[in-house]
């Protein structure tokens, strides 16, 4: 990419603004503009420094919730989106995250800063961007190979530059650009670092140099890169003093003398300051003063002090070299670092230079600078409604950089009053609980405004909001309700089938399923002639209607929702009233008619009753009467309502004595029906003869389902005379004018005209009158009504309801239902049977009780709707129907179960107490208290108290401060458990893995150490490994080693890596037997040292020396001597640079008198007793000499024996005295020296001399002159 500006990267959805740090925190420069529609994946930037290089984010600096929504390749350090980043979980917007990328071979190491800024729904950047700080963009920290001591030249090569620039800076052209720094001044060109002008370093430690450079770019591209090199220490040599003395001899000789130089020294081996943060850079921490009795340059101080533990504290403080005044480089943060620990140094500048060391600990104390910052801005979360009051609905948490004493955390709902006060919260650990029972249907949703005070108390207490938004869910607590309590419908009896009458309406309060109306028909529709679609409640027309047949329904509808149980409301009521159409023609009872009438009857006489019935009803029914067919003066009238023809002419037999004529019925609807008989009347001459009836009584039963015009009984009266007609009339006992009766072929036809009733009249005693005109008989008809199955049987209530535990056993009864039917005996007997099979129940046919006959389970069915039909067993068989809803009460008989087999989870080590692992989730198929589940370590395994677990939500917090190098693994279980009656809990194991911080410092098995090396070792060859251990893992515990102090002249190499000390010259015992060097074990920031020794250890490899010698024995003869010397008179004078070589000892030649007593092992010699005599002796003698190596060495010496007297003795002991050895004797009064060039005569030879005789000590030798 091009390097113009950093406003464009060839990346979808985002742009960059580069700012790159490194090796120090940054106010970040370097952005990420993420959408939240980028995928997961995503390039977002390339780190890549090349091989030798690796890349991960820095887990300690960047702020956890950001941490999630990166991956970085290690060694690419190609850095991409780990998963779509939803501005919820995003409480800063900007945020910093830091990536640190280090070199494996250079110990470089380069730490890049980027602002991420989130953009989508949602969003708000929340910090406008800030102006250029004037802080660099990039600081190099790099380890130069120059040495501290050098002169460097103008046009000398630093390093390369762009080598250490992100990749995606590499393909920008920079202009050439001077840098300055305080001490030097440097020119970039072409990516290279030359040196502007001459430079001399004399900086103790390892020097650093820095430059700022402000590179451009065409065009128009700014960076602003910070250099710092620091350079490797060779130290200055100092010269040593000489003096030279004359002896008394008056021989003038030149030793070394040691210039006495005092060492200077601090008034305490440990200082402890504290600090408050944020002080201004430059603020005065503490002054350390040590003290120097030297004077001049010797007495000159320089301070000097290095970091331990965390070398980021090098940064921040630093001491004057002159005054040990340490003040601040910049402002100190307690939540970055709180504690900085120094070894100071103060040397002076005599020769040789002598330091002391103390130690300073800087306490950095807080101040309240740092507001909450909650884990969420913004939470949401459900609860059901009639939840229990103390309900934990949500724990909202907090978190403060600054020290306990300012992060003390308070929480309370800002708003809490009116609406809100449903609700309360703990104000120690923030947990939202139920104060009132929340009714959704009231309210369904809330938005609490929750503030964390700090409570603070320098610059006063800090606080922060977030939002809780709460949901309440719906719980199944309101039945259906009808919209009209009773509904009533018109139908036309003519509708077309499959035709929508009429819609039923029952809301329900709740929401979701719990709100979804079914509606079903449970009475009433008989002959099943509507149909109600369940989902809506449409009713249609699905076989036709009659009016004839049945004029009213009333339809009991059920409105079920779909809630786990239902609530069903069954009070519906349609009343569907079938409106008659005139789809029915009247009817005659009887054509055709046939009467006779005597002709002196009066006008008026009625003649014949013309009845016709008409099946619909009202006007439809209402029949008017007409004659047809008659000419002008007929002399029979017809009365229209009635139907009775009447005379209304005088009759004349010998003029017409018969008439022939039709007769309409007509009925009143629209359009109007009729229909037609024929009617003859015969005019009969007068008569004397009595019609009588061939039977007085008639008795005979009939059903009262005979349908109308039904033919009930032909009653026949005689008459003798000639011609005579007899008509028939039912003169009493038609109640109700059930029947009708016609002449019909000389005998009267009993007809049904009107529907029977058995519950209203059980018999009829009809008065049957038979007449020819004149003359009238009459009869009597018992009509006996049979009962016809004319009531169906009918159900005490038209729907039951009954609730039903699950744990019921096969067999229980679960109701008995009844029903009554007003007929009589098999009319009346019931049997019971359910509509559809429902193979969880069966019913008694005789009884109507309902039982099990299968395991009932709630989680499977939570109600059932049974269609019962009782039938009577009349002919034909009628019914009635009603429905049982069987409410399934919830058992608590299902076990919790977790979405998941086990949980996995990490969590850093340095996470605040109450931290957020993971949240589990179990569900529980049982409802109410049954299924409503919290989560616990009750019985389990917590970590011995290192978790605990929201019982509400099951997230997992930390409950202390965990220790991966302590426990870096937690097994844990957790439980979920239902509130039912037992309680029933299922376990989950959750595995939580510790991650590392770097927060542990190297550490050697000592602090000194002891190496023995064989002299010898080949240069080059590694003669031993130091090696440091580090708690930590990965990265964290990757060490770097290097030699601090001790290695001058380089005389050993230390692996950066895996700690091989590799010897750089020949190690030579005989020169030096022990080095003494100092090693650092670095794990960045993290440092440690120990003092190592390395032993030489001797091997054999010099021959023995021993030169030539004499042993000079003067014998002292005096009278006081009474001994001779037997004791050890010294040893042979061969040695061997090796101290490990034995050397063995023996006579060669000259020994054959045994004069001499050799050992052989020490060569330590003895006089023979044989020399104790006055005469005097020069015997040469050889002696050899042998070690381990296969070689012998063989010298000569001579043994004399001179004669003194008193005064040679006593100048003989005033030379030697004076040469300042002298050693006592062992078991006698004389003495032995080893003299070397003080006896005349005897210069540059080794020489023994034995003085024997005489009993001259020590006090005596004193008296001697000198």
């Amino acid at each position: 990419m091009g390097f113009d500006r950093f406003t464009s990267m060839e990346l979808p959805m985002f742009w960059i603004w580069v700012c790159v740090l490194f090796n120090v925190q940054l106010s970040g420069c370097l952005e990420i503009h993420l959408s939240d529609t980028l995928q997961p994946g995503t390039l977002l930037a390339n780190l890549s420094l090349g091989p030798g290089w690796t890349s991960k984010l820095d887990r300690t600096l960047s702020p956890k919730f950001i941490q999630s929504f990166f991956q970085v390749g290690r060694h690419d350090g190609v850095i991409r989106l780990s998963h779509k980043v939803e501005c919820a979980h995003t409480p800063r917007n900007p945020a910093p995250v830091y990536f640190r990328t280090g070199s494996l071979t250079s110990g470089d190491v380069i730490l890049t800063q980027f602002n991420v800024f989130v953009h989508g729904q949602d969003c708000f950047i929340k910090y406008k961007r800030k102006k250029a700080s004037g802080k660099p963009d990039i600081h190099i920290k790099h380890l130069s190979k120059l040495e501290a001591t050098s002169c460097l030249s103008a046009g000398k090569l630093l390093l390369n530059v762009t080598e250490l620039l992100p990749a995606f800076t590499r393909n920008t052209a920079f202009l050439d650009t001077l840098c300055v720094g305080k001490d030097l001044s440097a020119v970039f060109r072409r990516g290279d670092l030359f040196l502007a002008s001459d430079l001399c370093i004399e900086h103790r430690g390892q020097p650093e140099l820095s430059l700022h450079c402000a590179l451009q770019s065409s065009p128009g591209g700014r960076l602003s890169v910070q250099l710092s090199l620091t350079l490797v220490k060779v130290p200055k040599q100092h010269g040593s003093l000489s003096e030279t003395v004359q002896r008394k001899s008056g021989t003038l000789i030149r030793r070394g003398k040691r210039q006495a130089n005092a060492p200077p020294k601090f008034q305490l081996p440990n200082y402890q300051v504290s600090l408050p943060e944020n002080e201004p850079a430059g603020t005065r921490v503490i002054t350390l003063k040590a003290t120097d009795p030297d004077d001049g340059e010797a007495g000159r101080l320089e301070y000097s002090m290095e970091a331990l533990f965390d070398s980021r504290s090098n940064d921040f403080l630093e001491i004057d070299s002159q005054t040990g005044s340490i003040t601040t480089v910049q402002s100190l943060d307690r939540e970055v670092k709180d504690t900085h620990v120094f070894k100071v140094i103060v040397t002076d500048y005599g020769s040789p230079q002598r330091s002391a060391t103390s130690y300073l600990t800087v306490t950095v104390s807080d101040t309240n600078d740092h507001s909450p910052i909650f884990e969420q801005t913004e939470y949401r979360v459900s609860i059901r409604e009639n939840v229990e009051v103390g309900f934990e609905v949500i724990t909202i948490r907090a978190t403060d950089g600054d020290a306990p004493s300012n992060a003390n955390m308070i929480y309370k709902i800002v708003n809490g009053d009116g609406v809100n006060s449903v609700f309360e919260i703990d104000p120690r650990n923030g947990v939202v609980k139920i104060k009132e029972r929340p009714d959704r249907e009231t309210r369904a949703q809330y938005q609490l405004i929750v503030e964390a005070n700090d409570q603070g108390k320098e610059k006063g207490p800090r606080s922060a909001t977030a939002t809780v938004k709460i949901t309440v869910e719906d719980e199944n607590d309101n039945y259906p309700q009808f919209t009209e309590k009773r509904y009533v419908v018109q139908i036309p009896e003519n509708v077309a089938v499959n035709t929508n009458i009429i819609k039923v309406e029952a809301t329900d309060k709740d929401e979701g399923n719990n709100a979804k109306v079914q509606y079903s028909i449970i009475s009433g529709n008989v002959r099943g002639q509507f149909y109600i679609h369940s989902p809506t409640g449409v009713i249609d027309i699905i076989n036709p209607l009659d009016y004839e047949i049945i004029r009213e329904y009333n339809l009991r509808i059920k409105a079920q929702d779909g809630g786990r149980p239902p609530l069903i409301n069954g009070t519906g009521m349609v009343v569907v009233q079938v409106v008659d159409v005139n789809d029915n023609v009247p009817m005659f009872v009887s054509t055709p008619f046939q009467a006779t009438v005597l002709e002196n009857v009066a006008i008026g006489y009625s003649v014949i009753h013309i009845q016709a019935i008409d099946g619909d009803a009202g006007e439809n029914a209402r029949l008017e009467y007409r004659l047809t067919d008659t000419t002008p003066g007929f002399p029979f009238t017809i009365n229209n309502s009635t139907g009775w023809i009447t005379v209304s002419e005088e009759l004349d037999r010998e003029t017409t004595d018969f008439y022939t004529f039709g007769v309409e019925a007509r009925d009143h609807g629209l359009p109007v029906m009729s229909s037609s008989a024929s009617v003859s009347i015969t005019v009969l001459d007068v008569n004397d003869n009595i019609p009588t009836f061939t039977e007085k009584v008639y008795s005979l039963k009939i059903n009262e389902d005979a349908v109308v015009g039904t033919s009930v009984l032909t009653v026949t009266a005689v008459d003798r005379d000639v011609n005579s007609v007899v008509t028939y009339q039912i003169s009493s006992g038609n109640t109700r004018n059930r029947f009708a009766i016609t002449s019909q072929s000389g005998g009267g036809l009993i007809t049904l005209a009107l529907p029977l009733d058995y519950k209203q009249e059980r018999q009829y005693v009809l008065t049957v009158t038979a007449s020819d005109g004149t003359q009238y008989d009459t009869a009597q008809v018992f009509l006996n009504v049979t009962d016809a199955n004319t009531h169906r049987p009918v159900f005490q209530s038209a729907n039951y309801q009954v609730m039903l535990s699950e744990e019921k056993p096969v067999g229980s009864t679960v109701v008995v239902i009844s029903a009554t039917d007003e007929d009589t005996g098999e009319n009346a007997r019931i049997t019971y049977v359910m509509e559809d099979n429902v193979p969880q129940f069966k019913i008694d046919p005789d009884t109507g009780a309902i039982t099990t006959q299968m395991e009932l389970d709630y989680e499977d069915q939570a109600s059932y709707t049974l269609a019962i039909i009782a039938r009577d067993n009349g002919i034909p068989q009628k019914s009635d129907t009603t429905y049982v809803e069987i409410i399934i009460a919830d058992a608590n008989d299902n076990t919790p179960q977790f979405l998941r087999d086990r949980y996995q989870g990490t969590v850093l080590e340095d996470a605040p107490v109450r931290t957020s692992v993971l949240q589990i989730s179990a569900s529980d198929r049982d409802s109410g208290p049954n299924g409503r589940l919290s989560y616990t370590f009750q019985d389990g395994d917590d970590g011995d108290g290192d978790f605990f677990i929201e019982s509400s939500s099951g997230i997992i917090r930390t409950s202390r401060k965990l220790d991966r190098e302590n426990v870096p693994v937690y097994n844990l279980k957790a439980y979920a458990v239902d509130r039912g009656v037992p309680q029933l809990k299922a376990a989950v194991p959750i595995h939580v893995v510790v991650q590392d911080i770097n927060d542990n410092a190297p550490v050697f098995e000592k602090d000194e150490l002891f190496i023995d090396v064989e002299e010898n070792s080949p240069v080059g060859s590694v003669v031993a490994r130091i090696s440091a251990t580090d708690p930590d893992e990965g990265t964290n515990a990757q060490i770097m080693y290097q030699i601090v102090e001790g290695n001058n002249p380089e005389v050993f190499q230390l692996d950066i890596f895996n700690g091989d000390l590799t010897a750089l010259i020949d190690l030579d015992y005989e020169t030096k037997t022990e080095y003494v060097i100092v090693v650092q074990a670095t794990s960045a920031p993290l440092v440690s040292r120990a003092t190592v020794h390395i032993r030489l250890k001797d091997m054999n490899d010099n021959e023995p020396v021993l030169h030539n010698f004499e042993i000079i024995f003067n014998n002292y003869i005096t009278n006081k001597s009474n001994s001779f010397p037997s004791g050890i008179i010294g040893k042979v004078p061969a040695h061997d640079p090796d101290v490990s070589d034995k050397l063995r000892y023996k006579f060669e030649s000259g020994n054959e008198l045994n004069l001499l007593l050799l050992n052989a092992d020490t060569g330590d010699l003895r006089l023979s007793r044989d020399l104790d005599n006055d005469r005097t002796l020069e015997a040469p003698m050889t002696i050899s000499v042998s070690g381990k190596l296969p070689f012998e060495l063989c010298q000569r010496y001579v043994e004399g024996i001179v004669l003194i007297n008193d005064e040679e003795i006593k100048a003989a002991v005033s030379t030697l005295y004076s040469s300042g050895l002298v050693v006592e004797a062992s078991g006698c009064a004389a003495f032995a020296a080893i003299v070397n060039n003080k006896i005349p005569g005897l210069e540059g030879k080794n020489v023994v001399c034995i003085l024997s005789g005489g009993n001259i000590g020590k006090d005596e030798l004193a008296n001697f002159p000198g």
